[in-house]
């Protein structure tokens, strides 16, 4: 149960390399964009305060000063000196003379005043404070009158301003998002400049694990790279030169093992042929020591197969009617008529090594008589631009957790059967990739399995 939750339980998806770079210029770009906005938004928003500010205490020190005189020369009543005075760019004017208080506008009351302010003017300090009236912004401002504990009030709107460094922030908020999005856009671009190497470097890693040990790398000249492009080359190079030695020595094995095999072949057929007349306790060592000379011989030819392939051998392409070589190698192989042809296929012919291709087939086959219940039959069908080959048994299939394991060398596929060496299917995924082409195995209906070769029609 644990072994099933634990497959069930979905994996992280880690980002990848780009991707990650360009989060990160995304986030650089956000923290400069979001900084510089900051101080933008400080500096642009103190001074518009300080202007108005400063505009406002010169207003109202002006009305301060007309309301003073005119009460030091007696002109008027506080209440008519007070409404005398010009309304320009504020909303109302208040006064305290005498401890009596004087106000040219009902919005603007000693209740609506902060304490704090109405005690710093009376005790004679110039003062000023942002107040929120009815929800709008607006500037008190407080300033002592000649006698001792009276003084000037006047309010001025803030609104404009309030509107100004509102329309500020959402432009530096816009400008700040869009720099992040920038950002991340040029990381992406970036990153893409700065890892074309490292997808080089993947794409010739690439053809090299998959066979091409002739594949290399432009050295360049940037300096930080010649060195790892040639450091590369030289392993390829001498992986290269490692595997043609081992492959020319397997050859060579083989061609010297063919001899003295093929007379230990014969002379047991002699043997053979004269069964009748030995002893009866000599026949069954006859017999053993038969089938490990024809697996011996098996592996031979299969070796010198694998040899040929890893030395390098080209392939030799000719056009060739695929359905009619599937049909005589698998009728061949198999010791009857097992193939099929689609209308589809019928005619279609590709340029092919015939003897490498025939090979994979008649290894399929003999893998399905030998070890898949006999080979049920082979089809050859046309879907698109690929040609496929299906190669059909009746055996008990092969298990899900061997599939990725049956083509590679010497692997038995959790088959009950010790038959063969386990290099048949190895073969047929060599020659089949030679010629572009990919091989699976599944699920037969009805049960058994399915071997699938599929070769592209205009070949890669």
């Amino acid at each position: 149960m644990r072994r099933r939750e634990r497959r069930l339980r979905p994996s992280r998806r880690r980002l990848g390399l780009r991707q990650r770079v360009s989060v990160a210029f995304g986030l650089l770009a956000l923290a400069l964009s979001a900084l510089l906005s900051i101080v933008a938004w400080g500096v642009v928003s103190r001074y518009l305060v300080n202007e108005q500010q400063s505009a406002a205490l010169a207003q109202a020190d002006l009305h301060r000063s007309l309301l003073a005189q005119g009460i030091v020369q007696r002109k008027d009543t506080v209440a008519l000196l007070l409404n005398g005075l010009p309304t320009n760019g504020s909303i109302g004017a208040t006064a305290v003379v005498a401890g009596r208080w004087y106000a040219t506008s009902p919005r603007v009351q000693p209740v609506t005043l902060p304490n704090e302010l109405i005690a710093e003017a009376i005790a004679g300090e110039t003062a000023t404070q942002r107040i929120r009236l009815e929800g709008g912004l607006y500037l008190a401002v407080g300033i002592p009158l000649a006698q001792s504990d009276d003084a000037f009030f006047e309010v001025f709107p803030m609104g404009e301003t309030e509107t100004t460094l509102r329309a500020l922030s959402w432009v530096l908020t816009g400008a700040a998002a869009a720099t992040t999005l920038l950002g991340a856009a040029f990381g992406r671009v970036a990153s893409g400049i700065a890892l074309r190497p490292l997808n080089g470097l993947n794409t010739v890693a690439a053809a090299v694990a998959s066979g091409r040990l002739d594949a290399r790398l432009p050295i360049g000249d940037d300096p930080d790279l010649a060195p790892l492009a040639t450091s590369f080359n030289r392993t390829v190079g001498e992986l290269e030169h490692r595997v043609i030695a081992d492959s020319r020595f397997a050859v060579d094995v083989g061609h010297e093992l063919r001899t003295p095999l093929t007379t230990m072949l014969n002379s047991l057929q002699v043997i053979k042929n004269r069964e009748n007349s030995l002893p009866l306790e000599l026949r069954e060592p006859l017999d053993l020591l038969s089938g490990d000379l024809q697996r011996f011989r098996t592996l031979v030819v299969d070796l010198l197969e694998i040899s040929r392939h890893d030395a390098g051998e080209q392939l030799v392409l000719a056009p060739t009617a695929i359905g009619e070589l599937v049909r005589i190698a698998a009728d061949t192989a198999a010791g009857r008529r097992v193939t099929t042809i689609d209308d589809s296929a019928r005619g279609l012919s590709l340029p092919v090594d015939k003897r490498r291709l025939e090979r994979a087939i008649v290894n399929l086959v003999g893998n399905a008589e030998s070890h898949g219940g006999g080979c049920l039959g082979v089809t050859v069908t046309r879907e698109e631009h690929d040609v496929l080959v299906r190669v059909d048994d009746g055996g008990p299939g092969v298990a899900d957790e061997h599939r990725p394991l049956v083509f590679d060398r010497f692997a038995r596929g959790g088959r009950a059967s010790s038959e063969g060496v386990g290099l048949g299917l190895a073969i047929v995924r060599r020659h089949v990739a030679a010629h572009g082409g990919t091989v699976h195995v599944e699920d037969r209906p009805g049960g058994g399995a399915r071997f699938v070769i599929t070769l592209p029609i205009t070949r890669p």
